[in-house]
């Protein structure tokens, strides 16, 4: 599977020689146009038997009591023990530009000792910013990702019951404060900041407006004059540029993924002139007790003596690789697939080759 997946690498390799243009809108985040985090913490109702357990959870009997008393319900000095509510801390992403009344996503997770959420209904939950304001309300029908199922001696969970979504489960009731008529330079913030991609940002503006309206602040930041493009609004200036294409650039990096396995090269990955070796040491342990028993009518006790075999066997490597100075990808993976190595090998290679100082990339080793 490796070899083929090596191998289909290669036969792609050539095709992603040339770097494909992408529109600016792939490439940066425009300044103030970004969305901001919502948090509440709410309560689930309508649960079959699976919500939280009181005494384990003191602070889902708290909440319950203060909507049942806000509801009119004076429960004081009562004892009340269900199984079919749970406490959850909801999440959302309050969008961009988004204005009172519209609907958002929510996410719902339990922080109690719940088994599971599904069929539960949120109760109305209040979602505040990270200043303290209310900006969005909350409720609707959960819907879990996963399933339970036990019976009286077993159980089985598949996926995360107690965690789900709530599609169009807010409602936004305070708009963030920000006119985007305002500004008089929008910035372009690159998501991977380079300076050629930065300056190619620059020249493609300036070009599409036939004067300079842009300029690259640094590696990360191209600064728009609104004033110098001439357009009605900031609104028509970022729809004229964000579909603009731009061939991006970026540092040689090569990643892998231990736990995985994952090895991912970019295309401008250079390896000097190197050689390699790969073999394995296969060691082989194995105890075998004897019992020795006295003669009979003998005075004496059973002994246990222990016998040890080990082995040290070297597996034949697959020999000697040499790869020549200055080796492209596809170079590097035929390199790489013709050692006919593991995943865990070749990861050890790319750390051994990038100690000899002969891997001209970043190494990111997660």
């Amino acid at each position: 599977m490796i070899r083929f997946l090596f191998s289909l690498i290669l036969l792609f390799a050539p095709l992603v020689a040339q770097a494909t243009p992408i529109r600016i809108k792939d490439l940066v985040e425009f300044d103030g146009v970004r969305g901001n985090d919502l948090i509440g913490y709410g309560l689930v109702v309508g649960l079959n038997g699976t919500g939280d357990g009181i005494r384990n959870s003191p602070f889902t009997e708290e909440i319950m009591t203060n909507i049942l008393e806000r509801l009119g319900v004076n429960i004081s000095g009562e004892q009340f023990r269900p199984q079919n509510v749970a406490a959850v801390i909801v999440t959302a992403t309050l969008p961009p530009f988004s204005r009172a009344g519209s609907q958002i996503d929510i996410n719902v997770s339990a922080i109690g000792d719940a088994d599971s959420l599904m069929g539960g209904t949120l109760v109305m939950t209040p979602l505040t910013a990270a200043d303290g304001e209310i900006y969005a309300v909350a409720q609707g029908t959960v819907i879990a990702g996963g399933a339970v199922a036990e019976g009286d001696a077993a159980s089985v969970t598949e996926g995360v019951p107690t965690a789900g979504t709530v599609p169009s489960g807010a409602r936004i009731e305070r708009e963030v404060d920000f006119e985007l008529s305002s500004l008089e330079t929008i910035r372009l913030a690159l998501r991977s900041p380079d300076f050629t991609t930065a300056a190619r940002i620059e020249g493609v503006i300036n070009t599409a407006y036939g004067r300079p309206v842009a300029v690259m602040l640094d590696s990360g930041t191209v600064a728009l004059d609104l004033a110098a493009t001439r357009e009605p609004s900031a609104a028509h200036a970022m729809f004229r540029i964000e579909n603009l294409l731009v061939e991006p650039e970026s540092r040689a990096r090569v990643v892998v993924d231990q736990r995985s396995g994952t090895i991912v090269m970019g295309e401008d990955v250079r390896i000097s002139h190197v050689a390699v070796a790969q073999g394995n040491l296969t060691l082989r342990i194995q105890e075998t007790p004897i019992a020795v028993q006295p003669n009979p009518f003998a005075e004496g006790e059973t002994v246990v003596v222990l016998r040890t075999q080990a082995d040290i066997e070297e597996e034949p490597g697959t020999g000697l690789a040499e790869v020549s100075g200055g080796a492209s990808l596809s170079e590097v993976i035929a390199g790489l697939n013709a050692l006919g190595v593991s995943p865990g090998d070749m990861i050890d290679i790319l750390n051994a080759i990038n100690a000899a100082g002969a891997l001209h990339a970043e190494l990111v080793v997660r």
